[in-house]
């Protein structure tokens, strides 16, 4: 019967430790230690390596700790492993856990010496209290591991859309990432609930904290996208993520790629929108590897939860990054009105290649030179801020929401301009993208040279014809004037209580229509905001009469 009971007691504790292990937020030894001091009527107390009290049951009498010192000293170095004896009326048993000093040590006081039965459960407790160490210092191992590789995975990512593909291999010396090796990728954008984007990358991640030929990284910015760099082979294939938890994934069906628009709305009698939108059969396909690989296996997560959405963008160089996730965010915005959930970027032609080269130029640079001598940190805070919100920016770049309003702040004041204002900041982002990659050693131009206006530039038919290519899209919307709400929209600097009031429609409404807006032009206008710049040039320009 005592065997029986004794083995009662032990299913005790191991059922209090599985308690523990389980729930995955530390150990707590203050658990065991009282289970402890129940058994054996005793007082119990962990005394860490560095000599202070970890944990205690409520009654232990800590008074009697200087008078153990020494002892304390010695079980902790590791000269003994256990000892007894008497503090007073208190008989006191002491045992150091663990293999490594200093050890932390487990003090036992009673009115009476442990039995053997006592002895042994203090024994058994003490052998699961420092496992129960061992695992907490394993998983803050583990977790400071797989912080730091999200920092470098990160930091490669941010290398890679800045073009400096150098930077990117400097800081990965010893364990460069297969990624970098690839001569194209495709940036695959995938919406996910915040909490699952730590358990995807941690189920695809490699042992040296990549994935693969691939790269998933966590959006700093934007809470529910992760970031999919995957490798485009030579022969255009995606390489294979390691660890895939559902094996090889047969070919993906897009069948009906177009699906239903949600952007219906009940003050819109007109129901959803009819076009196919980005993503039509023949538009969709992006690649041999579209039924195997990477790309498989993010199709797959998309079909296998309902709240998961994907954009793909086109195969770009490694310094084209930034290119590649752009095209992302749009084909993104595209798929969550579809019924697949699922986008790949539709390949139009930008509008900076189209406007006249040399005449582009002397605008952009006219217009930027003020900045001139503006600190490097302000115009790359610039250069994000003109397409998404400040506090993305801010998140993005690990700085306060007021440090980025003082750099704008700065601009402003220098440019002579309202960056609150939408007009403003396309514009800005325009001459941006027309005077090329960094900017080290200002914005000259050449002296004498006529500065165009924006609206000169706009009014060449190379442009009209990309404005009217633009905006096709909203022609058939099923009885829906999209076109007006977009122009009232953006007229209203984006505000869509503002846009519903001028037109007489419910702010739902005018939401409704700039969701379809999104799925037609296959461009984020709500979530990032980063495709909203092209639609104000698009309507800039259709205002404007083509020149001669």
């Amino acid at each position: 019967m005592e065997a029986r009971a004794h083995t009662g007691r032990l299913d005790e504790l191991l059922h209090e430790v599985r308690r523990q292990m389980s729930r995955g937020v530390g150990a707590d030894p203050r658990a065991v230690l009282d289970w402890l001091g129940r058994q054996i009527d005793a007082d119990v107390a962990l005394v860490g390596s560095e000599g202070a009290v970890e944990a205690a049951t409520a009654r232990f009498p800590r008074r009697i700790l200087p008078t153990l010192e020494p002892t304390l000293t010695r079980l902790a170095g590791g000269q003994m492993a256990a000892a007894a004896t008497e503090s007073g009326a208190l008989q006191v048993r002491l045992e150091a856990l663990g293999p490594r000093a200093p050890r932390p040590v487990l003090v036992v006081a009673g009115t009476s010496a442990p039995t053997r039965e006592a002895a042994s459960l203090v024994s058994h407790a003490g052998s699961l209290i420092a496992l129960l160490d061992r695992a907490q210092d394993a998983d803050t191992t583990f977790r400071g591991y797989q912080y730091k590789a999200r920092q470098l995975r990160f930091a490669v990512f941010s290398a890679l859309l800045a073009g400096d593909l150098t930077l990117a291999r400097r800081m990965t010396t010893g364990a460069v990432p297969a990624l970098l090796d690839a001569e194209r990728l495709r940036v695959y954008l995938l919406h996910c609930p915040t909490e699952d984007r730590d358990r995807l990358t941690q189920t695809y991640q490699d042992g040296s904290g990549y994935h693969g030929t691939g790269l998933m990284v966590h959006c700093p910015a934007f809470k529910e996208h992760l970031i999919c760099l995957v490798a485009e082979e030579a022969e255009g294939e995606p390489g294979a993520w390691p660890h895939d938890p559902a094996g090889p994934d047969g070919p993906a069906d897009f069948a009906d790629r177009s699906g239903p628009d949600d952007s219906s709305d009940p003050d819109d009698p007109s129901g959803p929108s009819g076009p196919s939108g980005p993503s039509g059969p023949d538009d969709f396909d992006d690649g041999p590897g579209a039924t195997h690989g990477q790309g498989a296996v993010l199709r797959r997560l998309v079909r296998e939860n309902s709240h998961y959405a994907l954009g793909i963008s086109s195969p770009y160089p490694l310094g084209a990054t930034a290119e590649a996730y752009g095209q992302a965010l749009h084909a993104l915005a595209a798929a969550r009105h579809t019924s697949e959930r699922v986008a790949a970027y539709l390949g139009r032609t930008p509008l900076v290649p189209l406007l006249p080269p040399t005449e582009a130029d002397t605008w952009a640079r006219a217009l930027l030179r003020p900045l001139g001598s503006t600190p490097r940190a302000t115009l790359d805070i610039t250069r994000l801020a003109v397409t998404f919100p400040r506090s993305a920016v801010a998140r993005l770049l690990d700085i306060s929401r007021n440090t980025v309003s003082h750099h704008l702040n700065r601009v402003e004041t220098t440019l002579g301009l309202d960056l609150g204002d939408v007009r403003t900041r396309a514009a800005l982002d325009l001459a941006f993208g027309l005077a090329g990659g960094p900017l080290d050693g200002g914005f000259g131009a050449e002296r004498g040279r006529p500065v165009p206006t924006l609206d000169e530039l706009l009014r060449t038919e190379p442009a009209h014809a990309w404005a009217r290519e633009f905006l096709r899209p909203l022609q058939d919307t099923r009885g829906r004037d999209l076109h007006t709400t977009l122009r009232a929209w953006i007229d209203a600097n984006t505000d869509a209580q503002r846009t519903a009031r001028h037109l007489g429609l419910s702010r739902n409404t005018v939401r409704a229509h700039l969701r379809a807006a999104e799925h037609l032009l296959s461009r984020d206008l709500l979530t990032t905001g980063s495709g909203i710049h092209d639609l104000v040039h698009a309507l800039h320009i259709t205002g404007l009469h083509p020149a001669g």
